[in-house]
């Protein structure tokens, strides 16, 4: 993975970049993309031109197209899903005099551009000579608003200096802006390079719609635009606007002179709205009342409602770190990345890039309810409670395909955009049954945490019933009254139709279990769900006679049955620029050896952290260090968090540090496509499960707090049936504050501690006992050094 120094300069609660260096345009557009969860526009420069990617997204607008297969098979899904731009309403294009406003032409004086983590803005100050001569300065401050679902805004300001200068803006929508998607199906590329037809369009005094059809999913989409043009407050320039709308194209233009030191200021509104069953009319209504709404509000509101839901995040949200500069920006950072791509999300899921690129082709996966959803349990509940509700949403399709591969339940997609399986390689994807047992573990974690009796009654009892009739079906007992599941996919996607994985296994035990035990909380809803005293004692039976396997000669649990006894990759022969492993290597050699792209058994080792003693845990680490590469984004958080509690706490730092500057500094050079904001959640749980040993259960939070000698004082919050707790962290104690509410039990290593409402609790920590040398990783693998990361 690449080494390289920072691009963004550091700042505790903001990220800028100072310049232009269009070579790598596309890093920071992701770096600097909007979202609410369901609008996301990447950080393209105002005026559109140079760009890396364009982006312009809606949570769910997608198309589908043909899934082309070498060899046909039963059970292959027969279309996939790619996300595509919606109408492109970021654009703003300056012509000065003749010249157009380019940062390729002319003379940047100054280029500046900054995201405000506090206030949710993008900012950006250029000063520009044009080729003859004429200096203007463009300020624009972007937002995608908190409080508005579905406004995007743009105050835009260029003022004159020193000279008079005629400028000319234009405003514009733009639809079918290519994605940069290639396909060697000619089919799918014809439907991925202009995916939308035009409906309908319409313009007058200043504002514009377009309305477009996907032409194969059946989605409407309707993009408005409206603005507010006005001057200097002392001298108002002469201004004329016009407005066109046609076909893919929508043009605000207004025409200025503007004296030397006079100002034009034009705040731009874009509303976005899609939908695969409301009429063109009703849609095109929604977009433009939305502009409407926003535009009564007006600017200097839209800014204070996205300051106020940010404060109100970091009240709980904010994770203090008494330590590295940077590592506190990257924090901060990696936390509002999370919380804009979710908090209006509303029945729907996230991406594994958010909405800020068309990375994985818009794709969710099982990571988002593993690595993000926890963040959002703990911190956003309501977006949380909004994402499992999709899921209960599209459980008839999972229905069916579990129907089509002949099992019982519900068979949830690896890969998707509206609940449907989209990934035409089965066995990382059909094979990978665990994506059940994750969505079912989301579950429980909401309800413990919330105390949300309606969800689990309106929604989370089903999804946990019918993740649990598809275990049922799938597992088989063997002779001797074990429980196995065999041919399945686990985490490491350099292993696949494995048998008996452990973190599968562990995963459907906790499923089995959790679906009973709401099914008798809630008999009269089972009852709805034609479940059965019989059905409930078969899970259970089946949660006790879970089969984990166990290597009495290693003293070690294998990843699979089988696994440890398999011949291991031959490392040292590996060369550095081998590595992604599986671009350079077949499938077929990856999966008979031992070779570990991301966490997996050490996954387990934290998400079923009550089914492995201390010694194990241990061992275990000490044996996956040193076969596990990382080729992967989702694996660093992961043994931060295990590195942490089996004591070797410098090395639990290089995995945060690697996970938290991955999009900061692109570690895996496919940023630009858009960030991983499974990565960004797991900088979150490498702190707090890490460094702040939190660790959820029936039984409660338990926290073992042990902080690295570079870190001199942490402190997170977490929300706790609507209370926050706040946790504080120093070298030699832990101090617990419950905001307000009921008292609650928490465990502090081995002690049971009951917090009350405004009174805090300190409790010393424990000496951390005497460990052995450090688990080595394999050649060239070691995770990125925090000296290095954390350095200016």
């Amino acid at each position: 993975m690449s080494r390289t120094r920072p691009r963004f300069d550091i700042d505790e609660w903001s990220i800028g970049a100072d310049g232009i260096d269009v070579e790598n345009l596309a890093h920071e557009e992701s770096v600097f993309g909007l979202s609410n969860g369901h609008v996301g526009w990447r950080g393209n420069l105002d005026e559109g031109d140079p760009r890396g990617v364009a982006g312009s997204y809606l949570n769910g607008l997608f198309e589908e197209h043909p899934m082309p297969y070498a060899e046909e098979g039963y059970g292959y899904p027969e279309c996939g899903q790619s996300v595509i731009n919606a109408a492109n309403g970021q654009l703003i294009r300056l012509i000065v005099g003749d010249e157009p406003f380019d940062v390729r032409r002319g003379s940047l004086t100054s280029h500046t551009r900054r995201l405000d983590f506090r206030a949710g803005t993008l900012e950006r100050e250029v000063e520009w000579t044009s080729p003859t001569g004429q200096r203007v300065r463009i300020r624009s401050t972007r937002i995608v608003s908190f409080a508005h679902r579905s406004v995007a805004a743009v105050h835009y300001r260029v003022q004159a200096l020193g000279g008079p200068a005629d400028v000319t803006v234009i405003s514009e929508l733009l639809a079918n802006e290519p994605l940069p998607i290639t396909h060697d199906d000619p089919r799918v590329q014809e439907l991925l390079s202009e995916p939308l037809e035009g409906v309908a369009s319409a313009a007058g005094a200043g504002a514009a719609t377009l309305v477009h059809r996907t032409r194969k999913s059946g989605l409407t989409t309707a993009v408005a635009m409206d603005h507010r043009v006005s001057g200097s407050p002392r001298n108002e320039p002469s201004v004329e606007t016009d407005v066109d709308a046609t076909g893919d194209r929508a043009r605000t233009t207004v025409r200025a002179s503007l004296a030397a030191g006079e100002t034009l200021e034009i705040v731009k509104l874009v509303g976005h709205e899609f939908s695969s069953d409301l009429s063109t009319a009703a849609l095109r209504d929604r977009a433009e009342t939305a502009v409407g709404d926003a535009l009564r509000a007006g600017w200097d509101a839209l800014v204070a409602d996205q300051r106020a839901r940010l404060d109100d995040f970091w009240e709980c949200a904010d994770v203090r770190v008494d330590g590295p500069a940077r590592l506190q920006q990257a924090v901060r950072f990696a936390l509002f990345q999370v919380f804009q791509a979710s908090t209006r999300m509303e029945l729907r899921s996230v991406p594994g890039k958010g909405l800020t690129g068309s990375g994985y082709e818009g794709h969710t996966f099982w990571d988002f309810e593993a690595f993000v959803l926890p963040v959002l349990t703990s911190t956003l509940p309501h977006a949380a409670e909004q994402a499992l509700r999709w899921r209960h949403s599209v459980l008839d399709r999972a229905r069916d395909r579990a129907a089509q591969l002949h099992l019982q339940g519900a068979a949830l997609p690896w890969r998707t955009i509206d609940g449907r399986e989209s990934s035409g390689y089965w066995p990382a994807s059909t094979a990978a049954f665990h994506i059940n047992a994750d969505v079912a573990g989301a579950v429980l974690h909401y309800v413990r945490a919330t105390g949300d009796a309606d969800f689990e009654r309106e929604a989370g009892l089903e999804i946990l019933v019918e993740t649990a009739r598809l275990w049922a079906s799938l597992g088989r007992w063997d002779p001797h009254g074990g429980f196995h599941i065999d041919g399945v996919t686990g985490p490491d996607e350099y292993s696949a139709i494995a048998n008996d994985n452990v973190f599968t296994n562990l995963a459907a035990q906790k499923n089995l279990r959790g679906a009973a035990a709401a099914a008798r909380r809630h008999p009269e809803v089972a009852s709805e769900l034609e479940v059965v005293d019989d059905e409930i004692a078969r899970w259970e039976l089946a949660a006790a006679a879970m089969t984990v396997p166990f290597d009495d000669e290693r003293g070690v649990h294998p990843q699979s049955a089988g696994y440890t006894d398999l011949e291991r990759w031959n490392f040292e022969s590996t060369a550095p620029d081998e590595y992604l492993l599986h671009d350079h290597f077949p499938y077929f050699d990856l999966y008979r050896k031992q070779v570990v792209k991301q966490a997996d058994l050490v996954l387990a080792l934290f998400f079923s952290h009550e089914s492995f003693t201390a010694e194990q845990k241990e061992r275990a680490f000490e044996y996956y260090e040193a076969i596990t590469v990382r080729d992967s984004s989702l694996s660093a958080a992961a043994q931060a968090v295990v590195a942490a509690e089996v004591g070797h706490l410098d090395l639990a730092l290089d995995y945060l540090a690697e996970v938290a500057t991955l999009d900061l500094d692109d570690l895996h050079g496919n940023t630009g496509q858009g960030l991983h904001v499974a990565a960004l959640a797991g900088v979150w749980t490498a702190i707090t499960a890490g460094f702040g040993g939190m660790r959820d259960s029936d039984s409660g939070l338990r926290f073992c707090p042990r902080l690295p000698s570079e870190i001199d004082g942490l402190e997170f919050g977490v929300r706790i049936h609507g209370c926050v707790l706040r946790v504080d962290v120093r070298q030699a104690e832990a101090t617990y504050r419950l905001a307000s509410g009921d008292p609650v039990t928490i465990t502090h290593y081995d002690e049971q501690v009951t917090l009350d409402a405004g009174h805090p609790v300190t409790r010393g920590i424990p000496p951390l006992q005497s460990r052995g040398p450090q688990p080595r990783q394999p050649r060239g693998r070691a995770p990125r050094p925090a000296l290095e990361a954390f350095s200016a």
